[in-house]
């Protein structure tokens, strides 16, 4: 879709103070990125011509994170939501498309909601659209009272409702389209009569009526505007994002054993026929190719994972690991910004970091690439179809050639040819009855120190 005639205005201004944070409330993460980030990669396919932030305090966070993003506006003093929208008026008074006003903590609202918005200005020839929604619970949301023609008459504040006007159900969601020929005229006429002495929003549609302007209403479902303005309800909406990946990924044909524990990153890519455990964590960056196994317990970030390979349980792939198809990662396997080549194993109690480990190769319990001397990282080779024995260390930079063996307990620091065995420990030395010796020894001495105390 092209919407060259659509302008989005994001209200940020609000001070987020039950965060009780120094970061300001839209840039706290929802599904592994800021609530803000999430909001504008939704919209993005309506493809606006222009996009505006309205900030306040912590602007210059707002403005670090989106960069060229967005205009950002401040609003200071913050005078309600109409003196927020009309603070946008120096970049887009001449704008007469269609402009969307969205806030930047309610970042659940989806593309087919808005779309719906655009559509129904458009069918309608309205001057306003406004997103309502039926809570289980109507609490003290403003009403929706809307008319036998299905236009909306206005908006009614809770405490200024009668209780025919409470019984309502349909409320108010805060969110609205406004047409640009008319905002700015609407916006214009608001006054602050109010015991708040502020700038409401809500009062545009009371001035489009009496302007014989026709104003709309959109339903949307009740979490898709979830307000975001303290943890608890931080994490109330990490949990509706996470049940909507995780319905979404088994639609798409991944086998979650146990759903509720799996959690996902926003840009989480999996394939089909991919079969998850309890308790893994995807962060940001991780993508999982077809007929992948990941078993219980493990944190994959930043990491991709070849066809038909197998991972954990408890394992750990750190951003830049690389696992081509039919890799076998096993249990307390750590791997780090290191390309596992196709059939490799990598499968006990292992530290692989700044590596490649070639085709078909075979890393032994316990073995770690030494990639750090404490100033720099180095980089470990290991050949295709090479064979690391278990607790070897491999201090890089080093490189182990194709088909090579390195004996169990090993200690390499140099290269190891191909096909080469290399053994790199001390000599094993056995003294007869020793152990039999010492035992009686010790023996007599603790039993010298039972009788003396």
């Amino acid at each position: 879709m092209n919407n060259s005639d659509l302008a989005i205005i994001i209200l940020a201004a609000g001070k987020g103070t039950r965060m009780k944070s120094s970061l300001h409330k839209v840039l706290h993460p929802l599904g592994g990125r800021p609530m803000l980030h999430h909001l504008m990669d939704t919209l993005s396919p309506l493809n606006p011509t222009r996009k505006v932030i309205v900030a306040g305090a912590g602007k210059e966070q707002v403005e670090g994170s989106v960069g060229h993003m967005a205009d950002i506006v401040v609003q200071e003093p913050q005078l309600g939501t109409g003196h927020a929208v009309q603070v946008t008026k120096d970049k887009l008074h001449d704008f007469k498309g269609d402009v969307l006003i969205l806030y930047g903590d309610v970042p659940l609202i989806t593309i087919d909601t808005m779309q719906k918005m655009i559509e129904t200005r458009a069918t309608s020839n309205a001057a306003v659209v406004v997103l309502g929604f039926t809570p289980e619970d109507a609490k003290a949301y403003g009403r929706l009272k809307v008319n036998e023609n299905e236009n909306l008459d206005a908006i009614i504040e809770y405490k200024d409702a009668s209780e025919e006007e409470r019984a309502i159900t349909l409320c108010n969601s805060g969110i609205m389209l406004l047409s640009g020929a008319h905002m700015f005229g609407l916006l214009d006429a608001l006054d602050n009569n109010n015991a708040a002495k502020e700038f409401y929003l809500t009062d545009v549609v009371e001035i489009a009526n009496g302007k014989d302007l026709t104003c709309a209403v959109v339903e949307a479902d009740e979490q898709e505007v979830m307000g975001i303005n303290s943890r608890s309800e931080l994490a109330e909406a990490e949990a509706v994002f996470q049940n909507s990946r995780r319905r979404y990924f088994m639609d798409e044909g991944v086998t979650l054993t146990d759903p509720s524990s799996v959690y996902f990153c926003h840009d989480t890519k999996i394939g089909r026929d991919v079969t998850i455990g309890p308790n893994v964590y995807f962060g940001p960056g991780s993508v999982i190719a077809d007929n992948v196994t990941i078993h219980p317990f493990c944190h994959i970030e930043g990491a991709s994972v070849g066809e038909g390979s197998s991972i954990g349980p408890f394992a750990r792939l750190r951003p830049a690991a690389e696992l081509g198809a039919g890799v076998k990662v096993g249990n307390f396997v750590e791997i780090k910004k290191a390309k596992i080549e196709d059939g490799a194993k990598v499968s006990h109690l292992s530290y692989i970091g700044d590596a490649r480990v070639g085709k078909n190769a075979n890393i032994g319990a316990g073995t770690i690439t030494c990639n750090y001397d404490g100033y720099f990282k180095y980089h470990t080779d290991i050949g295709e179809g090479a064979f690391i024995g278990s607790n070897s260390a491999l201090v890089a930079p080093v490189n182990i050639g194709d088909g090579a063996i390195v004996g169990a307990g090993s200690v390499i620091t140099s290269v190891v040819d191909k096909d080469e065995l290399a053994v790199a420990r001390g000599r094993q030395k056995g003294l007869g009855g020793w152990a039999a010796t010492f035992r009686e020894k010790q023996q007599t001495k603790k039993n010298k120190k039972k009788q003396g105390s």
